[in-house]
């Protein structure tokens, strides 16, 4: 009854595991690294934790630039348990894309994000699962995490995996995804986590690129009330995967689904085994997990995060940025199928003993409140989310946010994209009362963790609406300008680049390393290219300006186009806007704006002359959109970022050659928007 009681509720099987010894397979110790690796006068954790003291990340900041080794060593050295230490703290050369940190050590992952916490603290909370219907949170304590963990991994190994092989895992978020991630780790298999939504052929592209041994799903998936076919999805994939030899079935509803000849019911297989699993002892630089992201090709590329550096830089991050205290509730609502959920709802915050949120619904299900109600329930400290879901949400008005208390909160954060000025405040005055710390994050799937925020900084520093603002430890940007030259000073604009590695920043592109160096180091050399956009403030921070390829010239003006829709933005009936550059006969290039307008806007035309009188106004004259097209939806992924390419396309004449829309929440968004630009098209060409 053990494994059919997990079909129904993971937490369920997990209480079942209660009278059960888990305990750790060895002694858990902390080894000391070498002198040399060290050696330096402040950069040991305590002085990193005391960072928002008055003088202290000036001063931390400056040494982590000028001692790399003196700074990070200490720092994995007494925040990660290791099995054997590190002899050299960091290699690495970006002429040839080579990153090297913690050389010579090894250590278990799993073991930092489990053990440590099941010896001191075996019953504090390490999950909540938030599930689709509000109310029916499952609450998953360290010590049934690490059990589950060890039931899964032993049913990997008794499926042939071994250390080195790659598993993919296709669920939604779900106490098992996260141990099925952790039961990789800790057997030393490396995981692909894909988005459970992505079509049979995106999913079979991702596994045969990364030689998938096995695949762990579910029978069905739930969010925003409806249900996900997943097993029928990868039934069709594995069709084409020849490396594919076992497809683990969990069960999150109670619905049969096919089972084949390579498909194992993995409940009853776990319930089979042992509750202890002694953990690989993995060396720093082994790969960890291989994340997919779309490039400007629309080729997706394996990047690939390593053990240590990875690890050591997530869990610092997550407890710097947001002020994370023991006790505190860590609530994260991305998905593990992308980076945010890897390095801010497993790692970082498990490797730190904390409360991490499984957020498995959706911003409006079963209504707009849903988030707020969640906070209220669950007395969430920390809430991380993306603009997206925020300038949603904001259409709704303020009643769904007042409705509920939201006392607990204490920091508020934003992830995914530049996050426009209205939406940043009324996150931090309406959501957080103003009186909330308010981070707005930019990172990439590439470095791993966060890598400019405005947090950690000096105690009570100021905080700019809608701005990065200040590097984190270690992260030493660079602007340059067209001709690859540094751009000095401030109040300047130019390509962001990182001119010094970081531990937590990717190795590779799986399978093809040239490909690495020619996207993050060709173009700049002996520096790592962003390929974004910033402007260096007269007080010195960074403010994100978007992709390079979303700079237009215009008459010979450099304007980004997350500009534009900041303006766009201010007008009260247009919540989103998509802003693109597109070839001009006279200007060289010229911008067009896609706008999603409120039901209750009224005349929209009268809307596109208001929207171009204040683009003038807050810009100038040169930035108004010569076109203006009124769309229901904006073309979007399934994590909520605009897909500005297919918009481009659109626009250019090249529909019929639109690369991968796998990664689209819905694709017949696309002929919407064909549809209401061939009928702006044809009154164009009626009123000439």
């Amino acid at each position: 009854m053990a494994a059919r009681s997990l079909g129904r509720g993971v937490g369920r099987l997990l209480g079942s595991l209660r009278g059960l010894s888990g305990q750790p397979a060895r002694p858990l110790c902390r080894v000391s690294a070498p002198r040399r690796a060290a050696s330096g006068p402040s950069g040991s954790a305590p002085a990193v934790a005391a960072a928002s003291q008055p003088g202290s990340y000036p001063a931390l900041s400056a040494q982590a630039a000028r001692e790399p080794a003196a700074f990070w060593g200490p720092l994995a050295r007494d925040t990660l348990l290791w099995d054997t230490p590190y002899h050299t703290v960091w290699d690495c050369d970006f002429s040839t894309g080579k990153i090297g940190w913690f050389l010579g050590g090894q250590l278990n992952v799993s073991v930092n994000c489990l053990d440590q916490h099941v010896r001191k603290s075996p019953e504090s909370v390490a999950l909540i699962w938030e599930r689709d219907e509000p109310g029916t949170e499952v609450r998953i304590t360290y010590r049934e995490l690490l059990e589950t963990t060890c039931r899964l991994a032993n049913t990997l190994k008794r499926h042939g995996v071994c250390r080195g092989d790659c598993v993919a895992i296709y669920m939604p978020v779900s106490p098992l995804a996260v141990a099925a991630m952790l039961a990789c780790a800790r057997i030393g298999a490396v995981h692909t986590v894909i988005f459970a939504g992505f079509s049979a052929a995106s999913l079979a592209g991702r596994i045969n690129d990364a030689k998938c041994k096995v695949v762990i799903t579910f029978n069905q998936g739930l969010r925003g009330g409806r249900v996900m076919e997943l097993k029928k999805i990868v039934d069709e994939a594995v069709k084409h995967c020849p490396t594919v030899q076992r497809v683990l079935v969990a069960h999150r509803t109670d619905n049969k689904v096919h089972m084949g000849d390579l498909d194992i019911p993995l409940e009853q297989e776990m319930a089979k085994e042992d509750p202890v699993c002694a953990p690989e002892s993995m060396g720093s630089e082994d790969v960890l997990f291989m994340l997919y992201t779309s490039g400007s090709t629309g080729m997706p590329k394996g990047i690939v995060h390593t053990q240590a550096g990875y690890l050591l830089y997530a869990a610092l991050t997550h407890k710097l940025v947001f002020d994370h205290r023991p006790g505190d509730i860590f609530g994260c609502v991305a998905d593990i199928g992308w980076i945010t959920g890897h390095s801010y709802v497993v790692y970082g915050p498990l490797c730190n003993g904390a409360t991490s949120v499984l957020f498995e619904s959706t911003p409006v299900y079963p209504n707009a409140g849903r988030y707020w109600e969640t906070v209220e329930r669950l007395k969430i400290n920390q809430f991380y989310g993306a603009p997206t879901a925020v300038r949603l949400l904001l259409k709704y008005g303020d009643a769904w946010v007042k409705k509920y208390d939201r006392s607990s909160l204490r920091t508020l954060g934003s992830v995914g994209e530049p996050i426009n000025c209205e939406a940043w405040e009324w996150l931090h005055r309406v959501v957080g009362d103003s009186r909330c710390t308010l981070v707005d994050t930019w990172w990439q799937t590439e470095t791993g963790g966060i890598c400019i925020a405005p947090r950690p900084s000096e105690e009570g520093a100021e905080i700019l609406p809608g701005m990065a603002m200040r590097p984190f430890f270690g992260i030493v940007p660079v602007l340059m300008d067209e001709k690859g030259s540094v751009v000095e000073g401030s109040n300047v604009s130019g390509a962001l680049c990182i001119s010094q590695a970081w531990p937590g920043m990717a190795r590779t592109i799986y399978g093809d390393h040239q490909r690495f160096v020619d996207a993050y180091f060709k173009a700049y050399p002996g520096y790592y290219f962003t390929g974004d956009g910033a402007h260096r403030t007269e007080g010195g921070y960074y403010q994100i300006t978007g992709r390079m390829d979303d700079v237009i010239n215009i008459s010979g003006h450099r304007l980004g186009t997350a500009e534009i829709e900041d303006a766009i933005a201010d007008h009260p009936a247009v919540p989103e806007s998509a802003v693109i550059g597109y070839p001009h006969d006279i200007k060289g290039e010229a911008a067009f704006a896609f706008i999603v307008v409120k039901d209750s806007a009224g005349d929209s035309d009268v809307v596109v002359q208001e929207l171009k009188s204040m683009v003038a106004t807050k810009i100038a004259k040169y930035a108004v959109p010569d076109e203006i097209l009124v769309v229901k939806r904006l073309p979007k992924t399934r994590s909520g970022k605009v897909m500005r390419r297919l918009l481009r396309k659109i626009i250019t004449s090249e529909a019929q050659e639109l690369g991968d829309t796998t990664t689209l929440e819905d694709p017949s968004i696309i002929t919407e928007i064909l549809s209401a630009y061939q009928k702006c098209k044809d009154k164009q060409a009626a009123a000439k």
